[in-house]
């Protein structure tokens, strides 16, 4: 019998581990290479929802990450300024957990099954080649359209919500907020500043920046709000513009192949379904059943075609967070439509 073809997957995040479990489970030998330490925390929304959750149950992965401290969120509220949209109920729930829980249960399982994690070790080999999978976060992109993109996040208590999701739109960004368990709430933002500027706060802490403009519901939530400042993590160099697969030089999965905008809060369920969309290619070419680069082909292929329409949604729907009128007197007329829900909870999914 011929002997397997080890796959090394670069990066040990949400997309690196799904897929190492994934391939785990058909006995393929896998290596992960992740920079960081677990338990981590990460900017991220901390909301799974969509077709990602699907995917978490065939794996077998609902049940550790139920485990780890999971809270089903129902209902979703929009804001802008001071106009806010009805509180509705989500088509399906959605699923909330702290990337501090989620990585380590994640790493956990992929150990269990028999995976080889190096954990604080960078991958040094400069080949992306056959058998080498990227999984190792965004592409850094210092500005785009004159434009500096960052994030930040930070989890509080006595945070007061209308619904289990609030999304806040400001002139500089907008903020997500979402339950955790324990009474924790995830406060996360997505702000731009005018890539001239040299401030990224433009002389804001972060806490004046998560927590809005006076006089608006964002501010009322954060108002006596107590942050885990152990929890605060930012990041910068975000690229909101979509990607092809097919037009890319390597094998990506999760970010590393393209990244959502943050308002949609698809982004933890597409690193989900790249990675399994990529398990059965790379388990035919480590069974000597399919070339490398068909598998790449075919991975590309699948994400493009299943990636394309929601991308193309979440880009109209990124830049109305920032049209002047939709910040402005028309804000409650677009917060009442069932169009923006339509297109926040169905075509971006």
């Amino acid at each position: 019998m011929q002997a397997l073809k080890p796959i090394t997957i670069v990066g040990g995040g949400l997309a690196g581990l799904t897929l190492g479990i994934g391939l785990r489970q058909r006995r393929i030998p896998v290596t992960v290479w992740e920079a960081g330490h677990y338990p981590r925390h990460r900017v991220c929304g901390e909301f799974i929802s969509g077709r990602g959750q699907d995917t978490l149950a065939r794996l077998g992965l609902t049940e550790p990450l139920r485990e780890a401290g999971t809270v089903a969120a129902r209902t979703a509220a929009f804001f802008s300024g001071s106009a806010g949209s009805p509180v509705r109920p989500l088509a399906q729930p959605a699923l909330c957990l702290s990337r501090f829980e989620m990585d380590a249960a994640l790493a956990k399982e992929f150990r269990r099954c028999g995976g080889e994690l190096h954990e604080g070790e960078r991958w040094r080999e400069g080949d992306f080649g056959g058998g080498v999978v990227r999984a190792n976060g965004r592409r850094l992109r210092s500005q785009e359209n004159g434009w500096r993109w960052f994030g930040l996040k930070v989890h509080a208590r006595e945070v007061p919500l209308a619904a289990d999701l609030e999304m806040h739109v400001a002139r500089s960004g907008y903020v997500g907020l979402c339950r955790l368990r324990d009474g924790k709430v995830n406060v996360c933002g997505l702000f731009r500043r005018p890539a001239v500027s040299q401030d990224v706060g433009q002389g804001r802490s972060w806490k004046a920046m998560l927590r809005g403009n006076p006089g608006t519901p964002l501010w009322e939530r954060l108002g006596n709000a107590v942050f885990d400042e152990r929890s605060f993590c930012s990041v910068a160099g975000l690229s909101l513009r979509p990607q092809r697969a097919t037009a890319l030089a390597q094998c990506c999965v999760g970010d590393a192949l393209t990244m959502i905008p943050p308002v949609t809060g698809n982004g933890m369920s597409m690193a989900f379904e790249s990675a399994e969309i990529a398990i059965e290619p790379l388990a035919a070419y480590s069974r000597g059943e399919t070339p490398w680069p068909q598998a790449q082909q075919a991975i590309a292929r699948a994400c493009d075609q299943r990636f394309s329409q929601r991308l193309f949604w979440a880009r109209w729907l990124q830049w109305m967070m920032f049209v002047p009128a939709f910040q402005g007197s028309l804000a409650g007329v677009v917060l009442r439509s069932r169009c923006l829900w339509q297109v926040m909870f169905t075509s971006t999914r």
